[in-house]
Protein backbone atom coordinates (compact mmCIF):
# COMPACT_ATOMS: atom_id res chain seq x y z
CA UNK A 1 0.00 0.00 0.00
CA UNK A 2 1.29 3.50 -0.71
CA UNK A 3 0.13 6.82 1.15
CA UNK A 4 1.12 10.28 0.08
CA UNK A 5 1.40 12.74 3.38
CA UNK A 6 0.52 16.41 2.93
CA UNK A 7 1.31 18.89 5.95
CA UNK A 8 3.55 21.23 7.23
CA UNK A 9 6.89 18.89 7.46
CA UNK A 10 10.62 19.90 6.63
CA UNK A 11 9.94 23.31 8.60
CA UNK A 12 12.27 22.32 11.65
CA UNK A 13 9.30 22.51 13.91
CA UNK A 14 9.28 20.08 16.49
CA UNK A 15 5.70 20.01 16.94
CA UNK A 16 5.13 19.24 13.10
CA UNK A 17 7.83 16.60 13.10
CA UNK A 18 6.65 14.95 16.30
CA UNK A 19 3.24 14.57 14.16
CA UNK A 20 5.04 12.98 11.14
CA UNK A 21 7.36 10.63 13.35
CA UNK A 22 4.24 9.81 15.39
CA UNK A 23 2.00 9.07 12.49
CA UNK A 24 4.54 6.82 10.70
CA UNK A 25 4.85 4.72 14.13
CA UNK A 26 1.14 3.80 14.68
CA UNK A 27 0.60 3.47 10.34
CA UNK A 28 3.77 1.16 10.69
CA UNK A 29 2.19 -0.58 13.78
CA UNK A 30 -1.23 -1.44 11.28
CA UNK A 31 1.60 -2.31 8.05
CA UNK A 32 4.89 -2.82 8.41
CA UNK A 33 5.26 -2.91 4.33
CA UNK A 34 3.30 0.53 4.45
CA UNK A 35 5.16 2.95 1.87
CA UNK A 36 5.14 6.99 2.48
CA UNK A 37 5.70 9.80 0.75
CA UNK A 38 6.38 12.64 2.43
CA UNK A 39 5.12 16.50 0.84
CA UNK A 40 7.86 18.64 2.22
CA UNK A 41 9.05 21.82 2.22
CA UNK A 42 12.71 20.29 2.43
CA UNK A 43 12.78 16.56 1.39
CA UNK A 44 16.44 15.84 2.09
CA UNK A 45 15.87 16.91 5.44
CA UNK A 46 12.34 14.89 5.67
CA UNK A 47 14.08 12.11 4.27
CA UNK A 48 17.14 11.49 6.86
CA UNK A 49 15.29 12.48 9.81
CA UNK A 50 12.05 10.31 9.06
CA UNK A 51 13.55 7.35 6.41
CA UNK A 52 10.87 7.61 4.14
CA UNK A 53 10.54 9.46 0.61
CA UNK A 54 9.78 12.66 -0.04
CA UNK A 55 8.82 15.38 -2.49
CA UNK A 56 9.12 19.20 -2.68
CA UNK A 57 6.28 21.30 -1.65
CA UNK A 58 6.25 23.34 -4.20
CA UNK A 59 6.66 20.71 -7.23
CA UNK A 60 3.56 19.85 -8.52
CA UNK A 61 4.43 17.66 -11.23
CA UNK A 62 6.21 14.79 -8.85
CA UNK A 63 3.46 15.53 -6.06
CA UNK A 64 0.72 14.79 -9.05
CA UNK A 65 2.75 11.56 -10.10
CA UNK A 66 2.79 10.22 -6.13
CA UNK A 67 -0.52 10.47 -5.86
CA UNK A 68 -1.71 9.08 -8.76
CA UNK A 69 -0.14 6.07 -7.97
CA UNK A 70 -1.37 5.85 -4.49
CA UNK A 71 -4.18 4.43 -2.47
CA UNK A 72 -4.42 7.24 0.02
CA UNK A 73 -3.74 10.92 0.52
CA UNK A 74 -3.35 12.12 4.30
CA UNK A 75 -4.10 15.58 4.53
CA UNK A 76 -2.68 16.66 8.62
CA UNK A 77 -2.25 16.23 10.77
CA UNK A 78 -1.99 19.67 12.67
CA UNK A 79 -4.10 22.83 12.06
CA UNK A 80 -3.57 23.08 7.94
CA UNK A 81 -7.12 23.63 6.96
CA UNK A 82 -6.94 27.08 8.89
CA UNK A 83 -6.80 30.98 7.50
CA UNK A 84 -5.78 32.59 10.85
CA UNK A 85 -2.29 32.83 10.69
CA UNK A 86 -1.97 33.00 7.10
CA UNK A 87 -4.35 32.51 4.08
CA UNK A 88 -2.30 31.51 1.44
CA UNK A 89 -1.56 28.01 3.53
CA UNK A 90 -5.29 27.14 3.21
CA UNK A 91 -5.39 27.76 -0.56
CA UNK A 92 -2.45 25.09 -1.10
CA UNK A 93 -3.23 22.25 1.33
CA UNK A 94 -7.42 22.47 -0.35
CA UNK A 95 -5.41 22.13 -3.94
CA UNK A 96 -3.60 19.04 -2.72
CA UNK A 97 -6.58 17.94 -1.40
CA UNK A 98 -8.66 18.98 -4.49
CA UNK A 99 -5.77 17.55 -6.95
CA UNK A 100 -6.05 14.14 -5.56
CA UNK A 101 -9.91 13.66 -5.79
CA UNK A 102 -9.30 14.90 -9.63
CA UNK A 103 -7.05 11.98 -10.20
CA UNK A 104 -9.11 9.54 -8.27
CA UNK A 105 -7.10 8.67 -4.99
CA UNK A 106 -8.56 8.40 -1.73
CA UNK A 107 -8.78 11.68 0.87
CA UNK A 108 -8.59 11.23 4.41
CA UNK A 109 -8.23 14.26 6.94
CA UNK A 110 -6.07 13.14 9.55
CA UNK A 111 -6.48 14.57 13.20
CA UNK A 112 -7.08 18.16 11.88
CA UNK A 113 -7.87 20.93 14.30
CA UNK A 114 -9.85 22.48 11.39
CA UNK A 115 -10.38 26.29 11.78
CA UNK A 116 -10.81 29.05 11.87
CA UNK A 117 -12.42 29.89 8.42
CA UNK A 118 -12.85 33.36 7.67
CA UNK A 119 -14.24 34.56 4.70
CA UNK A 120 -17.51 33.95 1.90
CA UNK A 121 -14.66 32.22 -0.33
CA UNK A 122 -12.69 29.81 1.90
CA UNK A 123 -16.18 29.40 3.26
CA UNK A 124 -17.43 27.62 -0.28
CA UNK A 125 -13.78 26.11 -0.96
CA UNK A 126 -13.93 23.80 2.30
CA UNK A 127 -17.55 23.50 1.74
CA UNK A 128 -16.80 22.26 -1.70
CA UNK A 129 -13.62 20.01 -1.85
CA UNK A 130 -13.31 18.41 1.79
CA UNK A 131 -17.10 17.17 1.38
CA UNK A 132 -15.67 15.10 -1.65
CA UNK A 133 -13.14 13.77 0.94
CA UNK A 134 -13.27 10.35 1.66
CA UNK A 135 -12.94 10.04 5.21
CA UNK A 136 -12.34 12.68 8.29
CA UNK A 137 -11.22 12.62 11.57
CA UNK A 138 -10.21 15.82 13.82
CA UNK A 139 -8.54 16.23 17.04
CA UNK A 140 -10.99 18.05 19.44
CA UNK A 141 -15.01 18.93 19.84
CA UNK A 142 -13.74 22.42 18.58
CA UNK A 143 -13.14 21.18 15.03
CA UNK A 144 -16.07 19.56 15.10
CA UNK A 145 -18.30 22.60 15.23
CA UNK A 146 -16.48 24.51 12.89
CA UNK A 147 -17.49 21.17 10.64
CA UNK A 148 -20.60 21.66 11.05
CA UNK A 149 -20.89 25.29 10.70
CA UNK A 150 -19.45 25.15 7.28
CA UNK A 151 -21.57 22.50 6.42
CA UNK A 152 -19.67 19.80 5.84
CA UNK A 153 -21.86 16.66 6.60
CA UNK A 154 -21.21 14.22 3.37
CA UNK A 155 -17.85 12.57 4.51
CA UNK A 156 -17.84 9.96 8.01
CA UNK A 157 -16.33 12.47 10.53
CA UNK A 158 -14.60 10.90 13.71
CA UNK A 159 -13.45 13.08 16.57
CA UNK A 160 -10.31 11.21 17.38
CA UNK A 161 -7.31 12.92 19.50
CA UNK A 162 -3.65 14.71 18.32
CA UNK A 163 -1.42 12.00 16.69
CA UNK A 164 1.33 13.09 18.59
CA UNK A 165 -0.47 11.44 21.71
CA UNK A 166 -0.10 7.89 20.23
CA UNK A 167 3.96 8.38 20.20
CA UNK A 168 5.74 6.63 22.88
CA UNK A 169 7.58 8.33 25.74
CA UNK A 170 11.28 8.78 25.15
CA UNK A 171 13.79 7.70 28.06
CA UNK A 172 15.27 10.22 29.77
CA UNK A 173 18.52 9.54 29.34
CA UNK A 174 19.22 11.66 26.03
CA UNK A 175 17.76 14.00 27.70
CA UNK A 176 20.10 14.36 30.30
CA UNK A 177 23.32 14.03 27.97
CA UNK A 178 22.25 17.07 26.44
CA UNK A 179 21.53 18.98 29.45
CA UNK A 180 24.85 18.32 30.99
CA UNK A 181 26.69 20.40 28.41
CA UNK A 182 24.26 23.27 29.83
CA UNK A 183 23.62 23.09 33.72
CA UNK A 184 26.54 23.26 36.33
CA UNK A 185 27.38 19.92 38.11
CA UNK A 186 24.81 18.92 40.78
CA UNK A 187 22.28 21.37 39.99
CA UNK A 188 19.08 20.59 42.29
CA UNK A 189 16.27 22.07 42.27
CA UNK A 190 13.40 22.33 40.35
CA UNK A 191 13.69 22.07 36.65
CA UNK A 192 10.98 24.19 34.72
CA UNK A 193 10.92 23.77 31.36
CA UNK A 194 9.77 26.56 28.74
CA UNK A 195 8.35 26.65 25.68
CA UNK A 196 7.78 29.52 23.75
CA UNK A 197 7.14 31.33 20.22
CA UNK A 198 6.30 35.04 18.94
CA UNK A 199 2.96 36.40 18.19
CA UNK A 200 0.73 38.98 18.45
CA UNK A 201 0.95 40.57 22.17
CA UNK A 202 4.57 38.86 22.93
CA UNK A 203 5.59 41.52 24.43
CA UNK A 204 3.01 41.59 27.19
CA UNK A 205 3.21 37.98 27.30
CA UNK A 206 7.00 37.79 27.64
CA UNK A 207 7.01 40.56 30.40
CA UNK A 208 4.53 38.61 32.36
CA UNK A 209 6.21 35.30 32.16
CA UNK A 210 9.71 36.76 32.59
CA UNK A 211 8.34 38.46 36.09
CA UNK A 212 6.91 35.18 37.44
CA UNK A 213 10.25 32.66 36.12
CA UNK A 214 12.21 35.15 38.10
CA UNK A 215 9.79 34.56 41.28
CA UNK A 216 10.21 30.81 40.88
CA UNK A 217 14.16 30.92 40.78
CA UNK A 218 13.69 32.92 43.93
CA UNK A 219 10.97 31.00 45.93
CA UNK A 220 10.52 27.85 44.53
CA UNK A 221 14.36 26.95 43.83
CA UNK A 222 13.81 26.68 40.27
CA UNK A 223 15.95 26.30 37.44
CA UNK A 224 14.57 27.30 34.11
CA UNK A 225 15.58 26.04 31.05
CA UNK A 226 13.65 27.36 27.63
CA UNK A 227 13.24 24.06 25.21
CA UNK A 228 12.82 25.28 21.51
CA UNK A 229 10.18 23.58 19.61
CA UNK A 230 11.12 25.08 16.20
CA UNK A 231 14.27 25.68 15.31
CA UNK A 232 15.81 28.59 15.08
CA UNK A 233 12.73 31.10 16.14
CA UNK A 234 12.04 29.53 19.75
CA UNK A 235 15.29 30.31 20.02
CA UNK A 236 14.91 33.95 19.55
CA UNK A 237 11.89 33.97 21.71
CA UNK A 238 13.61 31.90 24.56
CA UNK A 239 16.45 34.74 24.55
CA UNK A 240 14.52 37.82 24.24
CA UNK A 241 12.61 36.30 27.66
CA UNK A 242 15.95 35.16 29.71
CA UNK A 243 17.28 38.93 28.67
CA UNK A 244 15.12 40.43 30.62
CA UNK A 245 14.69 38.30 33.54
CA UNK A 246 16.56 39.13 36.89
CA UNK A 247 18.37 35.78 37.19
CA UNK A 248 20.05 33.36 34.86
CA UNK A 249 18.34 31.16 32.75
CA UNK A 250 19.54 28.45 30.47
CA UNK A 251 18.16 28.72 26.39
CA UNK A 252 19.10 25.14 24.69
CA UNK A 253 20.37 26.53 21.09
CA UNK A 254 20.20 24.00 19.32
CA UNK A 255 18.09 21.54 16.99
CA UNK A 256 16.80 18.69 18.31
CA UNK A 257 15.11 15.18 16.96
CA UNK A 258 11.47 14.26 18.13
CA UNK A 259 12.87 11.53 20.51
CA UNK A 260 15.58 14.21 22.18
CA UNK A 261 12.81 16.90 23.12
CA UNK A 262 10.66 14.49 24.81
CA UNK A 263 13.40 12.75 26.56
CA UNK A 264 14.09 16.41 28.12
CA UNK A 265 10.68 17.25 28.28
CA UNK A 266 10.95 14.22 30.76
CA UNK A 267 13.49 15.66 32.58
CA UNK A 268 11.29 18.40 33.56
CA UNK A 269 9.14 18.67 37.19
CA UNK A 270 7.10 21.39 35.09
CA UNK A 271 6.75 22.30 31.86
CA UNK A 272 5.37 26.07 31.37
CA UNK A 273 4.36 26.57 26.93
CA UNK A 274 2.72 28.14 24.53
CA UNK A 275 3.49 25.79 22.17
CA UNK A 276 0.98 22.62 21.77
CA UNK A 277 2.85 20.36 21.09
CA UNK A 278 5.63 20.69 23.99
CA UNK A 279 1.90 20.29 26.36
CA UNK A 280 1.06 17.20 24.60
CA UNK A 281 4.92 15.79 25.38
CA UNK A 282 4.36 16.86 28.68
CA UNK A 283 1.50 14.79 29.13
CA UNK A 284 2.94 12.22 27.06
CA UNK A 285 6.08 11.98 29.49
CA UNK A 286 3.60 12.19 32.68
CA UNK A 287 5.13 15.93 33.47
CA UNK A 288 2.70 18.71 34.78
CA UNK A 289 2.10 21.51 32.98
CA UNK A 290 1.04 25.13 32.44
CA UNK A 291 -0.74 26.43 28.91
CA UNK A 292 -0.67 29.85 27.60
CA UNK A 293 -2.99 30.25 25.04
CA UNK A 294 -2.24 31.85 21.50
CA UNK A 295 -4.64 29.89 19.53
CA UNK A 296 -7.90 28.09 19.92
CA UNK A 297 -6.44 24.75 19.54
CA UNK A 298 -4.52 25.32 22.79
CA UNK A 299 -7.70 25.76 24.24
CA UNK A 300 -9.37 22.97 22.65
CA UNK A 301 -6.55 20.44 24.15
CA UNK A 302 -6.43 21.45 27.52
CA UNK A 303 -10.45 21.06 27.53
CA UNK A 304 -10.23 17.54 26.41
CA UNK A 305 -8.14 16.68 29.37
CA UNK A 306 -9.70 18.76 31.89
CA UNK A 307 -7.91 21.86 32.18
CA UNK A 308 -7.28 25.40 31.27
CA UNK A 309 -5.43 27.58 29.73
CA UNK A 310 -3.71 29.95 32.87
CA UNK A 311 -4.44 33.18 30.85
CA UNK A 312 -3.82 34.16 27.13
CA UNK A 313 -1.17 36.19 25.15
CA UNK A 314 -2.53 39.70 25.89
CA UNK A 315 -3.75 39.49 29.34
CA UNK A 316 -2.20 36.89 31.03
CA UNK A 317 -0.24 38.17 34.26
CA UNK A 318 2.95 36.95 36.04
CA UNK A 319 0.36 36.10 39.50
CA UNK A 320 -1.27 33.70 37.46
CA UNK A 321 1.82 32.13 35.87
CA UNK A 322 3.26 31.62 39.53
CA UNK A 323 0.23 30.39 41.19
CA UNK A 324 -0.39 27.93 38.32
CA UNK A 325 2.81 26.30 38.38
CA UNK A 326 3.89 26.63 42.67
CA UNK A 327 0.25 24.79 42.43
CA UNK A 328 1.66 21.82 40.03
CA UNK A 329 4.56 21.61 41.79
CA UNK A 330 3.70 21.09 44.67
CA UNK A 331 1.08 18.95 43.31
CA UNK A 332 3.85 16.73 41.64
CA UNK A 333 1.23 15.17 39.40
CA UNK A 334 0.54 15.01 35.46
CA UNK A 335 -1.61 17.73 34.16
CA UNK A 336 -4.73 17.17 33.14
CA UNK A 337 -7.05 13.63 33.90
CA UNK A 338 -4.97 10.36 33.58
CA UNK A 339 -8.05 8.73 32.27
CA UNK A 340 -8.75 11.12 29.57
CA UNK A 341 -5.30 11.09 28.66
CA UNK A 342 -5.25 7.17 28.29
CA UNK A 343 -8.22 7.64 26.10
CA UNK A 344 -6.90 10.04 23.78
CA UNK A 345 -4.16 7.88 23.36
CA UNK A 346 -6.45 5.39 21.96
CA UNK A 347 -8.30 7.56 20.11
CA UNK A 348 -4.89 8.91 17.94
CA UNK A 349 -4.11 5.35 17.09
CA UNK A 350 -7.73 5.15 15.65
CA UNK A 351 -6.51 7.61 13.49
CA UNK A 352 -3.90 4.90 11.97
CA UNK A 353 -6.47 2.40 12.13
CA UNK A 354 -9.30 4.17 10.30
CA UNK A 355 -6.95 5.04 7.88
CA UNK A 356 -5.57 1.50 6.58
CA UNK A 357 -9.32 0.12 7.03
CA UNK A 358 -10.33 3.37 4.35
CA UNK A 359 -7.53 1.62 2.07
CA UNK A 360 -8.58 -1.67 2.47
CA UNK A 361 -12.26 -0.99 1.69
CA UNK A 362 -12.84 -2.64 5.98
CA UNK A 363 -15.31 -1.34 8.43
CA UNK A 364 -18.17 -0.08 6.57
CA UNK A 365 -16.00 2.76 5.59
Amino acid sequence: MNIVVSGYYGSKNGGDEAMLAAMLEVLHDEDENLEVTVISMNPEYTKERHCVEAVGRLDFFAIAEKIRHADLLISGGGSLLQNVTSRRSLYYYLAIIFLAEILGCKVMLYAQGIGPIRGTIAHKLMNFIINRVDLITVRDKGSLEELKRLEITRPKIFCTADPVLAIKPASPEKGKVILKRYLPEKTAGNFVGVSVRHWTGWEHCSRELATALNRLVKEKDATIIFLPMQFPEDIRAAKSVAKIMEVPAIVLDDEYRTEEILSLVGNMNLLISIRLHALIFAGVSGIPSVGISYDPKIERFLDSVGEKPVGNFDNVTAEEIFAAAVKKLENRKNSGDDSLFKNLRTLAKKNAELAIELIKGDGGL
